[in-house]
């Protein structure tokens, strides 16, 4: 049988898998949050960046992307995946609500699916923060895969592709940006 696997960061535009079909999805009881440290792709272990993980909220919901993976490969989409999100994240299965394929259908369906979580009890977890400090960090902090600010800005112009409202991304988002901008003003007039 083929198998959903649920992205809400990274996976959502570099999935770097083979799938056989690609559907917005979200997950019930689940919020997205940058409370996840990145020692090993956005940032280093003594400067380590925030990534996103999820946390538990029964009255929220987190609006990402579903890939359908085929049996013959899961097996290696797993062994990729196992690498990818090795720092702290654990495989979870949720139930997932497929957004219709087409304008005609008013409903979508549900389908199992698999997601990686970093629970607050990984060793990598950084936890919540002022949302200026978070700024700081993700404005700061470099690693193997890039800026941590090219994550959250990718992050965020995703979920606009895909027409999903998430407060904590957005208001992150601008956060960073004034913090460049008056980053930016010193430097160039000290």
């Amino acid at each position: 049988m083929p198998s959903w696997i649920f992205g809400y960061g990274s996976l959502i535009w570099r999935p770097d898998i083979p799938y056989r079909a690609r559907r917005p999805a979200r997950v019930y009881g689940w919020q997205r949050r940058f409370w996840q440290g990145s020692h090993d792709h956005r940032g280093v272990p003594e400067r380590p960046g925030r990534v996103v993980t999820l946390i538990p909220d029964p009255h929220a919901w987190c609006d990402g992307v579903a890939y359908l993976v085929e049996a013959q490969v899961i097996e290696s989409v797993f062994e990729a995946l196992d690498h990818r999100e090795k720092n702290g994240y654990q495989r979870h299965d949720l139930e997932l609500h497929l957004r219709p394929e087409t304008s005609a259908e008013r409903t979508g369906s549900t389908a199992p699916g698999l997601v990686y979580i970093a629970p607050a009890h990984n060793f990598a977890y950084l936890g919540p923060a002022p949302l200026i400090e978070m700024a700081s960090q993700i404005l700061h902090s470099t690693g193997p895969s890039g800026r941590n600010i090219d994550y959250l800005l990718d992050l965020a112009a995703a979920l606009r592709e895909l027409d999903a409202e998430d407060p904590h991304v957005f208001e992150l988002e601008a956060a960073v940006r004034d913090l460049e901008l008056l980053q930016t003003d010193l430097e160039s007039n000290p």
